[in-house]
């Protein structure tokens, strides 16, 4: 008499949504990468919502109100001409975030473009441009940024040249060792056996594969970006509009009242630190997210 066979059903694997989808996924289960996130959106709409949240005018203050500690009026206390600190932090977030997502974003173009073209052209173009980017990589990025304003003057603008150019050799160094590694892959090979031109398998081929990287790196850079901002301001060199509120130059303002005003300098502090971890976070949940060894 045979006996029964038994069928044994496996679970059908879950279907890929795409690159984009899962790592959208992953990023939505990951604590610190959320942590991170409502951090950021904080700071963000403290930046474009400033003129309807703050209480006070930041440029205006009372000089008999100076120096006051945190009250029900004011909820950070003033500064030494009786402005709203609470008000001039808000302000600030506006000024901070700004300089420092732009000049994230012209270090990621100008370093891209350098990048792709050394990992696209090879040979002496490559040799040249990369002992330039050798040479600005040896420099510290705020000494290199800060010799930058020095030559240009102060200003917002050249602030966030300043800082974009202190970050360009890192965008470039980046993308053009991935695409030295893409060079080689199959897909590459596939596209140069059909007789796709250099150019097309650059832009085609090679960018949308390396831009994975970039983004990861780009997000980590903002919140370097945004201590290196306030590491300018802090040393003299922001924005030079001693009524701007900038959170560089407010702990600059503040650093002689450390002892009888300590509240001047934590709450800046406090919004630089908490921005630059939640920048942190993000960057590296997003990394852990699109990590293509993380696929499940």
């Amino acid at each position: 008499m045979s006996q029964p066979i038994a069928i044994v059903t496996r679970p059908t694997a879950r279907a890929s949504r795409g690159l984009w989808r899962d790592a959208f996924r992953r990023l939505m289960r990951n604590g610190p990468a959320l942590v991170g996130a409502v951090c950021i959106a904080i700071f963000v709409a403290a930046a474009v919502l400033a003129s309807v949240i703050a209480p006070y005018d930041p440029t205006l203050g009372v000089l008999a109100d100076g120096k006051q500690g945190p009250s029900l009026a004011h909820l950070m206390g003033t500064d030494l001409l009786g402005r709203d600190e609470f008000s001039r932090v808000l302000y600030g977030a506006r000024i901070s975030l700004t300089v420092g997502v732009v000049a994230v974003f012209f270090g990621l173009a100008f370093g891209s473009v350098v990048g792709a073209v050394a990992g696209g052209a090879g040979g002496k173009v490559d040799a040249v441009l990369m002992r330039v980017t050798d040479v600005l990589l040896a420099i510290p990025g705020i000494l290199l940024a800060i010799g930058i304003v020095a030559w240009l003057g102060h200003g917002q603008v050249q602030i966030m040249l300043a800082v974009g150019i202190s970050y360009a050799p890192i965008f470039a160094r980046l993308l053009r060792g991935t695409l030295l590694a893409l060079r080689e892959a199959d897909f590459a090979t596939a596209a140069r056996a059909e007789g796709a031109t250099p150019a097309r398998i650059l832009l085609r081929h090679l960018m949308p594969n390396a831009l994975t990287p970039l983004i990861v790196q780009a997000t980590l850079a903002l919140a370097t970006a945004i201590i290196d901002v306030a590491g300018l301001g802090f040393l003299g060199l922001g924005p030079g509009d001693p009524r701007v509120a900038e959170w560089g130059e407010m702990l600059t303002d503040s650093a002689r009242f450390l002892q009888s005003a300590p509240y001047l300098i934590f709450f800046p502090g406090a919004a630089i630190v908490l921005s630059a971890i939640g920048f942190n976070l993000l960057g590296d949940g997003l990394r852990e997210a699109i990590d293509p060894r993380l696929k499940r």
